[in-house]
C-alpha cells in the first residue's frame, strides 16, 4: 500500500522534515523607520506629550517627527504602529481590479506576443548599478564597534547643554563639511569620521566645473554608519540639519586654525573683546544690549585700565562680557568686518571732552550678545561672508 504524504510526516521520528526558518538579521529600510518612529512613540508615552525644543535630545525628536508628518512614502510605513495618533488619519487607496488591468504599462499580463520574460531589456547596465549603490549604504555597528563613538556622541550633547558647543546654519558643504566635525541630520548627531573627497571635473551641458565629491564614513548616534557620498551628505545637512561647531570655553575663546587646535608654531595675534558700559549717563545706562567690539595686542585688562580717561570707552569704567584669543588671523579684518556687519546699528551719540571737543565713537554697536557670538563663530569656521544682520529681527540671516 502507497504512503501518503500525511503518513510520510508523520513517521519522521527524527525530525528531519521539519523546518527552521532563518530570520535575517539585517536589518531593511523600514525596520530603520519604524525603530525611529518607536522612540517617538516612547517619548509620548512616558511624557504624555509631544517633544518639544526644550533641549537638543527633545529637538532631535520633534525634527524626525516632523520628518514623519511631512512624507507621506514615511507616513504609510509607520501609521499601523503611531500608537497615540500622533500622525493623524491617513487613508489608503486600494485600486479596483479594473484600475490593476488597466495600470499594466509594461504588458505583463497580456496573453498575446511575446511572452519571454528572460530577455531584461531594461535592466540598468552593471557599471550604472554600482554607480547608483555607491550614493549610501548604511549598516548598523555591533555594541562593542559603536562604544567609542557613543562616548563622544554623549559629551557633545553635554556641550550643546553647556553651551560649549552651538548649533549654526549650515551651507558651502566645500568650506565646512570637514573630516572630524559633528552635525546635526534630520534630527541625528552625525561625526564625519572619514571623508575621501577629492577634486574632479563635472561635465555639464551648461560647462564643465571642477567640484569636491567622494565617499565618506559618517557615524549617525543611533548606532548606523553610512557611505554617503560628500556632496549628498552636504545636501542633507542643508536641508533638514545644522552646523556643530567646536566645542569653546565659556569666556576665553580661541579662533585659530585647524579647527581651534593650537600648536607651538601657531602665532598669537592678540585678543578681539566685547566690552559693556558701566557709564551712569542716562542714555547710555538705559540703553539695551550695548556692546564695543574691539582688538588689543595686548591683555584687555591692561587695555581697558585707564577706560575712564579714554573717548573710545565713552569716558567711563566697562565690564569684559567676552574676550577672544587668536592665533593666525587677521585680527584687524575681523574688526573691520564685525564692524562693517553691524554698521547699521552702531551707536549714533555725541560725547564731550573735558576741553569741550565733540566726539562720535564709532565701535559701540546695539545688537544682542547672542548674535555677537554667533558672528564670531561664523567667522571662525568662514561662513560670515555669507551672513548679514537683520537690524529689524536682531538676528543675523543669509544674503
Amino acid at each position: 500500500m502507497a504512503k501518503t504524504l500525511d503518513d510520510i510526516f508523520n513517521e519522521d521520528d527524527f525530525g528531519l522534515l521539519d523546518s527552521n526558518e532563518k530570520k535575517s538579521v539585517i536589518k531593511t529600510d523600514e525596520d530603520r523607520l519604524i525603530e525611529s518612529f518607536e522612540e517617538i512613540n516612547s517619548f509620548f508615552e512616558k511624557n504624555k506629550r509631544e517633544p518639544s525644543t526644550a533641549s537638543i535630545a527633545e529637538y532631535s525628536l520633534l525634527a524626525r517627527l516632523k520628518e514623519f508628518r511631512s512624507n507621506e512614502n514615511k507616513i504609510k510605513i509607520v501609521k499601523p504602529f503611531d500608537r497615540f495618533n500622533l500622525l493623524g488619519e491617513v487613508k489608503y487607496e486600494i485600486p479596483s481590479i479594473d484600475e490593476i488591468l488597466n495600470d499594466d504599462k509594461l504588458g505583463l499580463l497580456d496573453s498575446d506576443g511575446d511572452n519571454s520574460i528572460f530577455e531584461f531589456k531594461h535592466t540598468p547596465q552593471i557599471d550604472k548599478r554600482a554607480k547608483a549603490e555607491s550614493i549610501a549604504q548604511r549598516k548598523s555597528l555591533s555594541d562593542e564597534e559603536f562604544a567609542k563613538y557613543e562616548m563622544m556622541f554623549q559629551n557633545v550633547h553635554r556641550d550643546l547643554k553647556s553651551g560649549r558647543r552651538k548649533m549654526l546654519p549650515f551651507n558651502d558643504a566645500e568650506t565646512n563639511l570637514k573630516q572630524g566635525n559633528f552635525y546635526l541630520v534630520d534630527g541625528l548627531l552625525a561625526y564625519l569620521e572619514l571623508s575621501d573627497a577629492e577634486k574632479t571635473l563635472k561635465e555639464n551641458k551648461t560647462g564643465d566645473r571642477i567640484r569636491l565629491d567622494g565617499p565618506t564614513t559618517t557615524i549617525f548616534e543611533n548606532g548606523t554608519v553610512s557611505n554617503l557620498l560628500f556632496r549628498s551628505l552636504g545636501k542633507a545637512i542643508q536641508k533638514s540639519g545644522k552646523l556643530i561647531t567646536q566645542p569653546l570655553d565659556d569666556i576665553e575663546k580661541d579662533l585659530a586654525v585647524n579647527a581651534g587646535m593650537m600648536k607651538e608654531e601657531d602665532i598669537e595675534s592678540g585678543w578681539i573683546y566685547i566690552l559693556k558700559s558701566k557709564s551712569q549717563r542716562p542714555e547710555i545706562k538705559d540703553m539695551g544690549n550695548l556692546f564695543k567690539i574691539g582688538f588689543s595686542t595686548i591683555p584687555v585688562e591692561k587695555r581697558i585700565k585707564n577706560a575712564v580717561k579714554e573717548a573710545t570707552y565713552l569716558y567711563s569704567d566697562v565690564e569684559i562680557v567676552a574676550k577672544y584669543r587668536c592665533y593666525n588671523i587677521n585680527t584687524h579684518y575681523l574688526e573691520k568686518l564685525l564692524h562693517r556687519l553691524f554698521a547699521a546699528s552702531c551707536l549714533n551719540i555725541d560725547l564731550y571732552s573735558t576741553s569741550g571737543i565733540r566726539i562720535a565713537p564709532r565701535e559701540w554697536f546695539i545688537v544682542p550678545l547672542s548674535v555677537l557670538d554667533e558672528a564670531i563663530n561664523l567667522f571662525m569656521i568662514g561662513s560670515i561672508i555669507n551672513y548679514e544682520y537683520d537690524i529689524h529681527n536682531e538676528k543675523l540671516t543669509l544674503k
